[in-house]
């Protein structure tokens, strides 16, 4: 064995490992599609406030009732409860870990040498894990005093009073609570108890700690209180151009997902029924037993992913980002769409060159590898691909949510596109996930990975493979099944099409319609 060979195995193990380390530490986070569905049910909240002038206005009526359905107060609710159960489950299951975690390091002994049976990184990997715990716990516990200010106001406008103050009486009594979750929640009490109670700096602590329809909510109780007609009349209009541009909103991302996922239905049913009826004429079987003819083994393989998509990835640009002067944690929103687009580049930039001089010696390549050609229907293949993994990867994340229960961790640039409101971060980011990722992980995962597998598998097994893999790669275990599902998809894309570009524009279309939705609900919390 050589010693390029031994290095590379090495590292390969150190690569399992760490992305294994990932993988479980994400475990411990919360999913971001709990916090998606909150910021649609408060635009929705905010959307069924709007209210008709007169009888022009009968199409938006029935746009809203259709959008909204009979009872948006009750559902608004029932969504906030789940989340709710969610977030107190998780806390409960953070501090049990941290308890033990804690109680493990006062009970074991520091001995004079490392016992051969415990590893070193197992004690040195504690306080870390202790620390990721506690911020995982602050997070959930802010949640947690948000959703009960919320879900109190819930219940008042049904008619629930004695409800909401009990909701409002046990967050005060909380305590581990922000102090300003507890005034606020006083302030709540105050103005919805018989008869109410106004201190002084309520209209501050209702504008700092709630926002949209709740902030809007609360602010016509204490103007009503107060009798300032001139506040009173300018919060309800600014409350009904919310809920107008709200209700918009609302259409344009239930509209256009739902009529892709339809096309889509109809495309899969299509697709599968002429493969049936035509076998190997149909479009589905287009080039599927068509392998690619590979001069390279597994250790070109090996050493395109571990050296240059884990080593840059993980340890090489991590370690020159660290040492660029920069305060930590970033705080403007701009500086961290910077952050992440620089990031990424020179990940992309480090992977791609390890790619180029590990097959370098192969040039010319054989026919179909990395084929970028405008002609043809490459277009075709990639519009129709995402209509088709739209209504898959719904279902497969429906499946997903039970399986996890908002556990399991995200993309963090998801969360940062969803609470940006600055237009030029927000270009940045559609840079990044609309252009700069499918481009190199298409080249990455389609051009180079899945034709690379065919020389030891047959076309349907290295679509798998490489979809698992490009899953596994975005370190989240919430993200594996659905990715992998997309994978699928993208995979058999561009097998059947033989062109980057088909999965790329399908790669492209799927970021972005992430990002506009992302766009559309964030900005509705103004």
């Amino acid at each position: 064995m050589t010693i390029k060979r031994l290095l590379l195995i090495v590292m390969t193990l150190i690569a399992i490992g760490s992305s294994g380390v990932s993988l479980f530490s994400s475990w411990q986070e919360p999913q971001f599609q709990s916090r998606l569905e909150l910021y649609q049910t408060n635009i929705g909240l905010q959307a069924q406030a709007w209210r008709a002038e007169d009888s022009n206005n009968d199409n938006l009526q029935g746009i809203q009732e259709a959008i909204l359905g009979d009872k948006p107060l009750e559902n608004a609710t029932k969504q906030y409860q789940e989340a709710r159960k969610s977030v107190q489950t998780n806390l409960d299951k953070a501090k049990n870990q941290l308890a033990k975690l804690s109680s493990q390091s006062q009970a074991t002994p520091t001995p004079p040498k490392p016992l051969p049976e415990v590893p070193p990184a197992t004690n040195s990997s504690r306080p870390i894990q202790q620390q990721q715990i506690k911020q995982s716990l602050q997070q959930l516990q802010k949640l947690l005093g948000e959703l009960d200010l919320r879900l109190g106001i819930l219940q008042a406008q049904q008619g629930q009073t004695n409800t909401a103050l009990k909701t409002w009486t046990d967050l005060q009594q909380r305590s581990d609570i922000n102090p300003e979750f507890s005034e606020t929640a006083a302030v709540l009490l105050g103005l919805w108890s018989n008869p109410p109670r106004l201190l002084p700096n309520a209209q501050q602590l209702i504008q700092k700690n709630l926002e949209g329809w709740f902030r809007a909510t609360a602010l016509v109780q204490l103007y009503q209180l107060q009798q300032r007609q001139e506040a009173l009349s300018a919060v309800k209009a600014t409350e009904q151009a919310a809920a107008t541009q709200a209700l918009f909103k609302l259409a344009i991302i239930g509209t256009i997902p739902t009529l892709a996922a339809l096309i889509g239905m109809m495309l899969l049913i299509f697709l599968v029924g002429q493969r049936l009826v035509k076998g190997k004429a149909a479009l589905l079987a287009q080039n599927a037993d068509v392998s690619w003819s590979t001069p390279w083994d597994a250790e070109t393989i090996l050493q395109v992913f571990v050296l240059g998509f884990f080593l840059m990835g993980q340890l090489f640009v991590p370690l020159v980002l660290s040492l660029l002067p920069i305060p930590r944690p970033v705080s403007n929103v701009r500086v961290q769409a910077v952050y992440v687009l620089v990031s990424y580049l020179l990940v992309a930039s480090g992977a791609l060159l390890v790619l180029y001089f590990s097959i370098k010696r192969f040039f010319p390549l054989p026919e179909f590898w990395f084929r970028f050609r405008f002609q043809g229907k490459w277009f075709l293949w990639g519009l129709g691909g995402y209509c088709a993994a739209l209504p898959i990867v719904v279902v497969v994340s429906l499946i997903n949510q039970q399986l996890w229960q908002g556990q399991g961790g995200s993309n963090p640039l998801l969360q940062l596109a969803l609470e940006s409101r600055d237009s030029v971060a927000l270009s940045i980011f559609f840079f990044t996930a609309a252009i700069a990722a499918p481009f190199f992980e298409e080249l990455l995962f389609r051009g180079f990975l899945l034709p690379s597998l065919t020389r030891y598998l047959p076309v349907w097994g290295s679509i798998l493979v490489s979809s698992l893999l490009f899953a596994i790669a975005h370190l989240s275990l919430s993200e594996i099944l659905p990715l992998t599902a997309l994978g699928i998809v993208l995979g058999i894309v561009y097998t059947r099409s033989r062109n980057l570009l088909a999965p790329m524009l399908l790669h492209s279309l799927w970021n972005s319609g992430t990002l506009l939705s992302l766009f559309l609900l964030g900005s509705s919390t103004n």
